[in-house]
């Protein structure tokens, strides 16, 4: 129990702790910018490694009043988040650009430089509006299909690398465990209009450095967000 308690204030503690660490202390801060800019696939990979794992860890804890055990994959999860994270990186630079040129065609005096202004303005909004749009009515629902395939490969394998190694990767099996009355009715059709394309037309007003970060940070919060719902729900 008082190990529990321990773990409880580690992971309420950590996105703060995190904040504060490269927030305000300059020389983190700065690292984190250069290193940022000079590899930003890998800092794709970590940023999501960690947060996006994270976030299912607190979900799981919030859900299951326990702690994930061995079968729960926590570093096969955080290597698919971390390869979700480069493959999310490369969507955003697609869709940025791609969404932007869209705009151009159509309104042929369109500002291409528009996400550049530092000052808020309604054509930046629209301008972040459409890339969001674009995303993730076309790239999010491959991207969350092929994170809930893993997923459940990684939940047959028992979450080690020695149980993936030994179980045949079947995708046409794994399509098949797929709940597609909740993937189509709630993660297709609530998430992403609801809670993506708003929080994602966010991500694309703040400077580039920062967009891979706030997206991961927007996974933990859906996480823990889809977590509780359940609990609350039991509570009424």
């Amino acid at each position: 129990m008082k190990n529990v308690k321990i773990l409880d204030i580690f992971l309420i503690l950590f996105l703060p702790l995190i904040f504060v660490l490269f927030g305000f202390i300059p020389f983190l801060y700065r690292f984190y910018k250069e290193f940022n800019l000079a590899h930003p696939f890998i800092m794709s990979f970590i940023k999501f490694a960690i947060l996006a794992t994270y976030g299912e860890i607190a979900a799981f804890r919030i859900n299951n009043k326990s702690y994930p055990t061995k079968n729960f994959g926590i570093l096969p999860k955080m290597i698919v988040w971390g390869l979700l994270g480069i493959i999310i990186k490369v969507a955003f630079i697609i869709f940025g650009k791609g969404a932007i040129a869209l705009l151009s065609t159509i309104f042929k005096n369109f500002n291409v430089n528009i996400l550049s202004q530092k000052d808020f303005s309604i054509l930046k909004l629209f301008a972040s509006f459409t890339i969001s749009l674009t995303m993730n009515l076309i790239f999010a629902p491959v991207m969350m299909l092929t994170h809930k395939i893993t997923d459940l490969y990684i939940y047959k394998a028992e979450g080690t690398f020695s149980g993936i190694l030994k179980t045949r990767f079947d995708f046409v099996e794994l399509l098949t465990k797929v709940d597609w009355k909740n993937f189509g009715g709630f993660v297709l059709s609530k998430t992403i209009p609801f809670f993506w394309i708003p929080a994602h037309t966010i991500t694309f007003m703040l400077n580039e450095s920062f967009q891979i970060l706030f997206a991961a940070i927007l996974s933990v919060a859906l996480g823990i967000f889809l977590a509780y719902k359940p609990i609350k729900k039991k509570n009424i």
